[in-house]
């Protein structure tokens, strides 16, 4: 009788083992399920992260300022990031002003240019500006003086 005592205790030992390892299973693929919503969840925060940065319209306007401005170039939007679509305006009235739609992380760009050979030098200033906030101002002066105006995207910021 004896094994048949032992007999039993190891086929309860067995039964009990497969049940723990049962729901081991059951368990870790119930964590497997909640690790991959949670990884789904986050690569979707990314795409849309991503799609806002390279996809979401904003404007900035362009201001410039100065004396004898020959030329000024801006980054009119209607490019990307890579190849911006740049115009240009010769010898403009000013103060000048240009309010443009860019696109995700293009970057807002304006260059004045002023060349005077005379004896006045040419002063130019320029300013980008977001939602009444300056991103950049910069200014020179000179026989040719240029002050670029160049700031991130307000996107990613």
């Amino acid at each position: 009788m004896t094994w048949g005592v032992n007999h039993m205790n190891r086929i309860s030992r067995s039964i009990a083992s497969a049940f723990v390892a049962g729901g081991l299973a059951l368990g870790l693929g119930a964590c497997s399920d909640v690790a991959d919503e949670a990884a789904k969840q986050v690569q979707e925060e990314v795409d849309k992260e991503v799609d806002k940065q390279i996809s979401e319209e904003y404007q900035v306007t362009y201001e410039v300022t100065g004396e004898k401005v020959d030329s000024i170039e801006y980054n009119a939007g209607g490019g990307d990031a890579s190849n911006p679509k740049l115009e240009s305006v010769k010898n403009p009235t000013l103060p000048w002003k240009k309010t443009v739609t860019l696109r995700g992380i293009e970057a807002p760009s304006v260059m004045p240019l002023a060349v005077d050979l005379g004896d006045a030098a040419g002063k130019v200033s320029c300013k980008i500006v977001y939602k009444d906030k300056t991103l950049v101002e910069k200014s020179g002066a000179g026989a040719v003086s240029a002050a670029g105006c160049v700031a991130v995207s307000p996107i990613v910021g």
